[in-house]
Formats: C-alpha cells, sequence, structure tokens
C-alpha cells in the first residue's frame, strides 16, 4: 500500500496557466539594468584565481540523446561554448510540464570531491558520470538508476544517492569511485507515491538533497505536500523508512541549507520559503513560516554565500534573499525580484552558483539561454553573459546545471 495517493496539486493548474503565459509574455518583454555599473562584485573565496579552468555545465536532456552542454568560463562570468558530450541515455518529459521537462532541481551535480560531472538519463533509467578536466569530459560511466525515470542527485562524501520520481518513487544509494559510481547494496528505499513510469510534473518528488552533516537525506513530494527524511546509518544506508513530515507551505519542491545549517525548501503554490531545522530522528521544527515573494511559481532555490536565490518560473524572475540580523529570511528588497525578466529570459528554471560564490548561472527553458550574474556584495545581480543555442523547451527541454 502506499503511503501517498494522487492527488491534485495546486502546481498542476498554476503551473500549466503560467506556461501559456511565459510564452506571451516573451514577445513583450523588454532588457532591463538589474543592477548599477559600479556595483561592486564579491569577493573572491575560491581556489585557482585568473585563468584557471572554470565551467558551466549544462544538461540538454534530449530526447533522442541526452548531452551535456560545456561552456568556458572567463573571469568575468563570461560563457564561451566549449563542445558537447553524450551522456549515452536519453532525457524525459514529464506529462503536462509546463516548462520544466524533470520538474526538479539537483538532476545534473558537480562533485568537487572526487572531480566527476554526475548526470541522469531520465529516459533510459539511467545515470552517467564523467571526469572533468578542465573544459573537457570523459571517463564516460552509466549505470542503471535503480528505479524508473530518475530525476535528482545528492551527494555527500564518497556518498551519491539518485532520487527516481517514477511509479512509487524510489531512492538508490552509490559510491563515487575513480571508476564512476558503484551501486550500494541495501540502500534503495520507497517513496510511497503512486505515479506512473513517467510522472506527471505536479506528483513527482522535486528534489533528494543531504544535510550539511550527511546525517540526513531529506526528499520533497510536491502533491503529497510532505518532506521525506530519512536518518542515516553509518553505512550510508538510510533508515528503512522515512520520517514524513507534513509542508508548512504549499507544494515543497527546491532545498537548500543556510550558513547554519538549517533547511530553506521553496514552495510553488504561492511562491514562498519556510526554514526548518533537521532534527536528528528525521522530524522537522519549522523555525521559519512561509516568507512569501511576491511572484509567480517558485521552484528552485541555491545558496551564494550570505545570500539565496529563487527561479520563478511563473514570470521569469530571480528572487534574492538574506539572513537579517535576528537570523530570519528576508528578502534583499521591497519588490522581491533582484533581476527583472528580459526577452532572451523566459521560462527561468534551474540555477547554479559557482564555487567561489562570485557568479549565479540561470537556465531559462523557454528561450533556450543560460543568463550570468556577477553577484554583488548587496546580494544584487549584474547580467554579465547570456549563453544562446540551447534546448529549447518544446516537446522537452533543457533542465539541469552546474558550475565549477
Amino acid at each position: 500500500m502506499s503511503r501517498h495517493t494522487r492527488r491534485k496539486s495546486p502546481l498542476q493548474v498554476r503551473l500549466t496557466v503560467a506556461g501559456a503565459g511565459i510564452l506571451a509574455a516573451a514577445a513583450a518583454a523588454t532588457t532591463v539594468t538589474v543592477a548599477s555599473a559600479g556595483q561592486t562584485a564579491r569577493p573572491y573565496a575560491g581556489a585557482g584565481g585568473a585563468g584557471a579552468d572554470h565551467a558551466v555545465f549544462v544538461q540538454g536532456n534530449e530526447l533522442d540523446g541526452n548531452t551535456i552542454h560545456v561552456f568556458k568560463r572567463g573571469d568575468d562570468g563570461k560563457l564561451t561554448a566549449a563542445g558537447r558530450h553524450a551522456t549515452g541515455g536519453k532525457g524525459g518529459d514529464q506529462v503536462d510540464a509546463p516548462t520544466d521537462s524533470l520538474a526538479s532541481q539537483g538532476s545534473l551535480v558537480y562533485d568537487d570531491r572526487s572531480g566527476r560531472l554526475l548526470a541522469v538519463n531520465a529516459g533510459s533509467g539511467t545515470v552517467t558520470s564523467f571526469r572533468v578536466e578542465g573544459h573537457r569530459l570523459t571517463d564516460r560511466q552509466v549505470v542503471d538508476s535503480g528505479g524508473d525515470f530518475p530525476s535528482s542527485i545528492a551527494v555527500y562524501g564518497s556518498l551519491a544517492y539518485v532520487m527516481n520520481a517514477g511509479e512509487e518513487g524510489s531512492v538508490q544509494g552509490f559510491r563515487i569511485t575513480a571508476e564512476g559510481l558503484k551501486p550500494l547494496r541495501g540502500s534503495q528505499r520507497s517513496l510511497g507515491l503512486d505515479n506512473e513510469k513517467v510522472p506527471l510534473f505536479s506528483s513527482s518528488p522535486g528534489q533528494v538533497a543531504f544535510t550539511p552533516d550527511g546525517r540526513a537525506l531529506v526528499v520533497t513530494t510536491k502533491s503529497a505536500n510532505s518532506i521525506e527524511v530519512f536518518p542515516m546509518k553509518r553505512d550510508g544506508s538510510p533508515a528503512p523508512r522515512p520520517v514524513v513530515n507534513e509542508s508548512a507551505g504549499e507544494v515543497p519542491f527546491a532545498v537548500t541549507f543556510d550558513r547554519s545549517g538549517r533547511m530553506l525548501v521553496a514552495e510553488a503554490a504561492k511562491s514562498t520559503v519556510s526554514t526548518y531545522k533537521v532534527r536528528a530522528d528525521g522530524r522537522l521544527k519549522v523555525v521559519q513560516q512561509p516568507l512569501a515573494n511576491g511572484q509567480d511559481t517558485l521552484c528552485w532555490l541555491e545558496r551564494a554565500g550570505d545570500f539565496v536565490y529563487g527561479g520563478n518560473t511563473g514570470n521569469s524572475t530571480v528572487t534574492g534573499y538574506r539572513t537579517d540580523g535576528r537570523g530570519r529570511l528576508v528578502l534583499t528588497n521591497d519588490v522581491g525580484i533582484a533581476t527583472p525578466p528580459s526577452a532572451k529570459s523566459q521560462g527561468v528554471i534551474d540555477l547554479a552558483v559557482t564555487a567561489d560564490e562570485r557568479f549565479l548561472y540561470v537556465q531559462n527553458a523557454v528561450s533556450g539561454t543560460v543568463d550570468g550574474f556577477r553577484i554583488g556584495q548587496d546580494g544584487s545581480l549584474t547580467k554579465v553573459t547570456t549563453a544562446t543555442g540551447l534546448p529549447a523547451f518544446a516537446e522537452s527541454g533543457m533542465e539541469g546545471i552546474a558550475a565549477v
């Protein structure tokens, strides 16, 4: 018996309407200056310095053969196309998805510890790993994901967990080795969903994520309006069953963590973010009720140092957040928009932050572009580049982005 039965999510109607609105808005949108020319960039926090091999990777998610599009990242944040690599699997498209074929966060992940890039092949039920060598991807390895429609990956230490969105849903563990991913025996756990092999976008799980200390594995489930937490054992396997927590806001989607380790969850129905403490027993304590950003359909959420950025796919904007002096999450400005939309920035979906926390990259599914922004010391965003020619959303579209 499934823990969750399918029911209509507020996201299903909201995003279907929003998808049509995005297409109409694309023709009318105009380019807007998002920060003053004198905006000071955030200090460089990573290694490598000028001239280092920095890259941004974008997952094409093509149905006839998934590929990774590689871009060289300049010291100024500008992107230059540097090749494309086949994953050896097929992309996927969830049922009725309005802009985001995988309806998830974390479908493409770079693991700095191993130097490997991990990608889901939703259409073929596999996961691909590459070794990253500058702007080249080598040593391709493809493994079974352990379920149907893999759509998100979480990494902690030498562990990688893949979230499968189809059928009852599952998480499957792997060890990250010098040869690639090796399945972790006895690590697969059911999510108790009631989906088809290719799920409806509003009933699929949104993301799998490790807590910063690696002691828990978290999965958001949209239509069930719940957050499942698996306490982790020392052998790298999850508890037999998750602790199912009711979400504080409607339609939990993406997850990130602030500097203190508190969990932030983006909720798509009303474009809110709730803040939790993850207890050792898997129960969640709400430490801040849902914070609305005034935008349309917040789904993606990534932290960059002291700031957090959210992608609002309904009106193609990015919202900035920060923690105030009382430790509460607040908007970086009154209107909730860190960067207004432009004609080439329609259908905002997934986000990636560079390791040095200087730049934010945003996928625009409808436009088939990626925008790059320099992050200011006050959290404002200044556009520095737009990469074009990526698979725009139609029958399917690109989804998944990682930055090095």
